[in-house]
């Protein structure tokens, strides 16, 4: 496998580049509440400031509808950044004259921040005339958004038709570490977790035949339990994807779902045996002796990929299945097993186990990480990774 990557390029020098990022993180009271993902983009961005090249970022944040939404500005980020590298960032509209101005007048090693692509509906659209307007920005373009590239949009798709593209060096290591998947180490064990089971299934097919056992939990467990006519209460679900559960092959002992689960019921929280659940209660977490199976499946592993909480990790009382699995991955990663980790709240558990220095590849893709593995289709990397 060939990546046209940003390094191949020999002078960077002077040179103007459009660097898309995937900076697309919390934030609380104005602030950056989680770094991980701008931590993820510093490599290629130091790397462009030592080439000494004149950068543009361009990234979303949150979904503003195509309009111009002042909660979904970067100006935190901006902020964030600009304390990282030790320089000022100027944040200027995404088009337009002044932004052309700006982006004149930089210096070499220099940054400008582009607003919120997401205030223009064209770039959900992959409108290849936005498209234009942002590769004219530019001599250079260098996508390292691995975590939206499963995204058909303007800034990642379309642009790439205007201006030479190239990937970024965390888009290098995302591909060079999820391809070791494709020749796992048996035995090979998939957790999922988290709410949406859409996305998942193309993986849990694909993954099938290869993978020794599929462990699941979260709401992609409750919608399953619910799929297959078991009683969840008033669990989340993910009611768009109940169809897709049911087409998943959950007959064989390869997937395994929770047999104890936690559970909320008024203020009371306890745990119950999946086929005790009232219609009244609220699965939070997986219960202690699904902990211990999955846990001896885990235990004999080589190969782990997990994607998703197991329970509502914001709640002390049902994070304990969460954050024991990461000690596990922690664990089976130092003992020389390979584990992959993608999704932002997994990064959370894995920080509040303290065992994220320790895994072999934390993914900055949640979906992206996904479908990637799944061999489905991904827009922004099609014509920069050749086999």
């Amino acid at each position: 496998m060939k990546i046209k990557s940003i390094t191949q390029v020999k002078n960077l020098a002077n040179k103007t580049v459009l660097l898309r990022c995937d900076l697309n993180v919390p934030l609380k009271n104005g602030r950056v509440a989680g770094d991980y993902k701008i931590l993820a983009a510093l490599e290629t961005i130091n790397f462009l400031i030592e080439a000494k090249a004149k950068i543009v970022i361009m990234s979303h944040l949150g979904r503003p509808k195509g309009q111009v939404d002042s909660k979904y500005s970067l100006k935190p980020v901006a902020r964030a950044l600009a304390k990282l590298l030790n320089q000022d960032i100027e944040l200027v509209d995404t088009i337009g004259l002044k932004t052309k101005q700006a982006i004149k007048s930089l210096e070499p090693g220099k940054i400008v921040l582009l607003e919120n692509l997401r205030f223009y509906p064209e770039e959900r659209a992959n409108d290849k005339k936005f498209a234009q307007q942002l590769a004219s920005l530019a001599q250079i373009y260098v996508n390292d958004a691995f975590g939206v590239s499963h995204r058909r949009q303007a800034s990642l798709a379309a642009i790439q038709e205007f201006i030479p593209s190239y990937a970024g060096l965390l888009i290098e290591k995302e591909v060079n570490n999820l391809n070791k998947i494709f020749s796992a180490q048996k035995p090979f064990v998939v957790i999922i977790g988290g709410v949406k089971i859409k996305t998942k299934v193309p993986l849990i097919n694909k993954l099938y035949d290869s993978t020794d056992k599929i462990l699941v939990g979260g709401a992609v467990a409750n919608t399953i339990l619910l799929a297959q006519g078991k009683e969840v209460g008033k669990s989340l679900v993910d009611e768009d994807g109940l169809e897709w559960a049911k087409k998943l092959k959950t007959k064989s002992n390869k997937i395994m779902l929770p047999i104890d689960v936690v559970v909320k019921n008024g203020k009371s929280v306890s745990v119950k045996p999946v086929n005790r659940v009232l219609k009244s209660d609220i699965i939070l977490d997986i219960g202690p002796a699904t902990i211990s199976e999955y846990a001896q499946v885990i235990k004999r592993a080589n190969t782990v990929i997990w994607n998703g909480p197991l329970g509502k990790i914001e709640d002390s009382k049902s994070r304990q299945g969460t954050l024991t699995m990461a000690r596990l991955l922690g664990t089976r990663s130092t003992a020389g097993a390979f584990c992959v980790v993608g999704g932002g709240d997994i990064v959370s558990a894995l920080r509040m186990a303290k065992v994220d220095k320790y895994i072999n590849w934390v993914s900055t893709g949640g979906g992206a990480t996904l479908l990637y593995l799944a061999k489905e289709p991904m827009p922004g990397l099609t014509k920069l990774i050749k086999n």
